[in-house]
């Protein structure tokens, strides 16, 4: 059972998640968040010292979510092609579920802080590099399991599925292109039938 304090904490946090979906790790304030949540600034600093503070938790609870919707149910699926297409279809769900609250938190970051040093931009880069290494290790699967040839160029297939995914988000985003996700799943269907392969 949570303290009062840490479900106070879990509240703020929560409403601070949702403000930055729809509004960007820049447009959340503490005053703002504080307003909101009918609480005093100084209550909302009890819990996030600062600003930065508070954009690192929601980027983690960010992270959180993701696993949880993603990550974590694809485990489930078969091992090769079958779980790469379970992990592409989920991350394609979930990405659209985000976007009815404002987009995926983290490429909206990812542009908001690409050139701005710091503690934000450093957990940004580190997350999507992990989550790049986890592409990388479903592909290695996959050729262990014999779905793909063993001279598949792990690292450029695992930058192209990503690539599939963020074409998509910017499609659905920008553009309003209702065949965004369609397009993306033809894409992955290619690179699996004939993934870019090692130079001789």
């Amino acid at each position: 059972m949570l303290s009062k304090g840490e479900e106070t904490r879990r509240h703020i946090l929560q409403c601070a998640y949702g403000k930055a979906r729809s509004a960007g790790l820049e447009g959340l304030t503490i005053g703002q968040l504080a307003g909101d949540l009918a609480m005093s600034k100084s209550g909302v600093f009890a819990h996030f010292g600062s600003k930065e503070e508070l954009q690192l938790a929601v980027l983690k609870q960010a992270a959180d979510d993701f696993i949880a919707h993603v990550l974590q149910p694809a485990i489930t699926s078969s091992r090769g092609t079958a779980r790469i297409q379970k992990v592409f279809e989920l991350w394609l769900r979930y990405s659209a579920l985000d976007e009815q609250a404002g987009g995926c938190l983290f490429i909206a970051a990812a542009a908001e802080f690409d050139d701005r040093p710091g503690a934000i931009r450093d957990y940004v880069s580190e997350q999507q590099r992990q989550w790049r290494q986890s592409l990388m290790q479903l592909v290695q699967s996959a050729i262990k399991h014999g779905d793909l040839p063993t001279d598949t160029d792990v690292e450029q297939l695992a930058f192209e599925l990503f690539s599939l995914v963020l074409a998509c988000h910017h499609d659905r985003r920008l553009m309003a292109e209702s065949s965004a996700a369609s397009q993306a799943q033809r894409g992955l269907e290619r690179l699996l039938r004939h993934p870019p392969l090692k130079s001789s």
